[in-house]
């Protein structure tokens, strides 16, 4: 279920070009950003043919297409409502940021096309698709991936993070981070996706947005309440993604007996219970010969997402020190993880009333 809050300004249709030209080819920029045009994104897509549909989100739908050159790329063609675009300052400012992001998770921005009211993003093809198509899909496909794979792909989606907020300058905050956002190439290594949300930051400052954006779930109790965007809002949505991916359990799940039931507030129970164990996916211990290790390992992990999730957001850990806590070099031992805070009614979300729409 997704909750968006876009913004209703109007593109305008006649200089959007030479804007967009101007941004991203700017002098000394660097970067090998294209200008496509329409037609183009169109044949390269065979007519954005059903086919080669790969993919559809609140923000637009994404196809698979082959240029001139013979690459294959991803497409992404935005919605065309106007309740659902962005405003042409603002999509031309991300762009010239977006364009010069550069890390080995992150999918690659080759370039856009801005034609009247058409707005479309060429990425990098990921043959394997989401996170959410691969590993969500049920027991089947859990299975697949197994304990080296879940680690590489939550070690490979901290350091796109740390690279976003602490690299970066203006440091960036993707504001969607979930398992169909996080994208995997060929030898399943995972790039984040899909900044339609993202907002861009100097460094000591903050965001308060009269329109919520996010993902029921993933996204944070405080920016879902007071609309307060800060780097914080990513870490939690990471936790969430975190004790998903090692329990294997939906972020939201429906019982007929207990209503809705949040992972995080599971993770949260057990944890009080000393029984973080029985959250692992257990899946994972099929055919493994060290169970007590990759117990050990995953137990540690899942609370590492716990301190991601907490509801203080001063009390969550930057994703520098997240990474080191994964792989070691910062023990958890001893670390007081408080309790976690979570969304659990709708009711709740800022909403600017006259303007906001909302899609579930």
């Amino acid at each position: 279920m997704k909750v968006y809050f876009p913004c209703s300004q109007c593109f305008c249709s006649t200089s959007d070009d030479q804007v967009v030209h101007k941004n991203v080819k700017g002098e000394g920029s660097g970067t090998k950003f294209r200008l496509f045009s329409y037609q183009e994104l169109k044949v390269a897509s065979d007519g954005f043919s059903s086919k080669n549909k790969v993919g559809e989100g609140g923000f637009g739908t994404v196809y698979k297409g082959q240029l001139t050159d013979r690459s294959i790329v991803a497409i992404k063609v935005l919605s065309v409502e106007l309740e659902s675009m962005r405003g042409e300052r603002e999509f031309v400012s991300e762009i010239a940021a977006l364009c010069d992001v550069q890390h080995e998770n992150l999918v690659n921005l080759h370039g856009c096309c801005v034609e009247g009211a058409k707005r479309c993003l060429v990425y990098d093809y990921m043959e394997n698709n989401s996170l959410a198509y691969q590993f969500l899909g049920g027991e089947q496909n859990r299975i697949s991936f197994d304990w080296t794979k879940r680690k590489n792909v939550l070690l490979g989606v901290a350091k796109a993070l740390a690279y976003l907020h602490e690299e970066k300058n203006p440091h960036i905050v993707h504001r969607d981070i979930k398992a169909s956002n996080v994208l995997l190439d060929h030898n399943f290594n995972p790039k984040v996706a899909d900044f339609g949300l993202a907002k861009l930051f100097q460094e000591g400052t903050s965001h308060v947005s009269t329109r919520v954006a996010g993902t029921l779930g993933y996204l944070s109790p405080e920016y879902a309440v007071s609309g307060r965007l800060t780097r914080k809002s990513d870490v939690y949505s990471f936790g969430v993604l975190l004790l998903e991916i090692i329990s294997g359990r939906s972020v939201v799940d429906f019982d007929m007996e207990n209503g809705e039931q949040f992972l995080v507030d599971k993770a949260w129970g057990m944890h009080n219970c000393n029984s973080l164990v029985e959250l692992v996916d257990p899946v994972l211990l099929k055919g493994d010969d060290d169970d007590d290790r990759l117990i050990a390992e995953a137990v540690h992990f899942m609370k590492v997402g716990l301190l991601c999730v907490q509801e203080v957001a001063k009390l969550r850990p930057r994703m520098s020190k997240v990474i080191k806590m994964l792989t070691d070099e910062t023990s958890v031992e001893g670390v007081k993880i408080s309790q976690p805070g979570f969304l659990a009614d709708l009711m709740d979300v800022k909403i600017d009333k006259k303007k906001s729409s909302q899609t579930f």
